[in-house]
């Protein structure tokens, strides 16, 4: 069966397939300016997550195409938030981490639903659990984690940030060095932009 999460709330499958795990789709790029709408987006993963009984299988996309454009996209932060012993790799990881272009890919999750992320978010690696026990806020994905030289180095993934024409956004992912460095940025009136920092005006918030 096809479905959206929330119709899937109260049902139980014995092999669940989670597609679309990209940041700006799951997490929704409306919800990545607010803490509540983030929140919301992990608990409606925490509904999918746990409707398998048996199986679960996460993927995502590299790329795709939107509104006759093609999209390159960021694995989800939800990737990260699951320990990674508990996931199996089913297409190459290409030695390339969550910061990083890798070829699509994704996720299986094998074992009882008993426990869940509850489990998960007990693990050294996610002992900061937020509210209620479920697992804690990652950092946005990046492709590095720092701009390069240049007067833009300032930037980091998770800063909000000014630019004159587009205004405030959050800053998802940076890529590249010197004169090639850019900044992904999440302007919640103008969406996803991709901006050269050589050329960029961006200001702090």
């Amino acid at each position: 069966q096809l479905m959206t999460v929330h119709a899937a709330k109260g049902l139980e499958f014995d092999c669940v397939f989670i597609t679309g795990l990209e940041e700006g789709l799951f997490p929704h790029e409306n919800s990545l300016s607010s803490a509540d709408g983030l929140e919301e987006e992990r608990r409606l993963m925490y509904v999918a997550v746990t409707r398998a009984r048996r199986r679960l299988y996460l993927s995502h996309s590299q790329t795709r195409m939107l509104h006759g454009q093609t999209r390159y996209n960021i694995r989800s932060r939800f990737f990260d938030e699951m320990p990674e012993h508990t996931l199996k790799w089913l297409s190459p990881k290409a030695g390339l981490p969550a910061q990083r272009w890798g070829a699509d890919g994704g996720f299986e999750r094998r074992g009882e639903r008993a426990g869940g992320w509850q489990e998960w978010a007990g693990t050294p690696n996610a002992s900061s659990a937020g509210r209620g026990g479920s697992l804690a806020s990652a950092p946005v994905p990046t492709r590095t984690q720092a701009a390069a030289e240049g007067p833009n180095a300032w930037v980091r993934s998770g800063m909000q940030v000014f630019h004159t024409k587009f205004g405030e956004g959050t800053v998802l992912a940076l890529e590249g060095s010197g004169e090639d460095a850019r900044a992904q940025v999440n302007f919640p009136r103008h969406g996803v932009k991709w901006l050269a920092l050589s050329v960029a005006k961006l200001t702090p918030v």
